[in-house]
């Protein structure tokens, strides 16, 4: 998943939320960059490609082993990775990995045209507050 970097190379490789002082980790640009949300821009190429979709579940990091375990368990590893996702909009990184698969889940039960639109609207709005961006 192509982003532009927004934490140091020295920056160990878990999930943002487990870094003792994230924000000690961020290059000189990182924290506009995850501000604003620019550092995932990249991953329109992989949109493009067939990798990604606009709207599924976000991609797990290589080492988020429980998440992967319980996706694969209901199913949600069937989708194609999104950009967005409707457990990004109801909480992003506050939300606790059993949560978050539940959003997943019930993406994965309601998904539709009409549906992903709401999703994309509501991250639209999301990003433009701000919202739920903790670092």
């Amino acid at each position: 998943m192509p982003k532009f970097r927004s934490m140091r190379v020295d920056t160990p490789a878990v999930a943002t939320h487990l870094l003792a002082d994230p924000a000690s980790c961020l290059t000189p640009i990182g924290g506009m960059l995850r501000r604003t949300s620019l550092d995932e821009l990249p991953q329109i190429w992989s949109i493009v490609c067939g990798d990604m979709s606009l709207v599924g579940p976000r991609p797990a990091l290589f080492n988020q082993d429980d998440l992967i375990e319980l996706r694969t368990r209901y199913g949600v590893h069937e989708l194609r990775p999104g950009l967005t996702g409707w457990a990004q909009i109801n909480g992003r990184d506050e939300l606790p990995i059993p949560v978050k698969v539940e959003f997943d889940v019930q993406y994965l039960k309601r998904r539709s045209f009409l549906f992903d639109i709401k999703i994309l609207v509501a991250t639209f709005v999301k990003v433009l507050c701000r919202d739920g961006v903790s670092h």
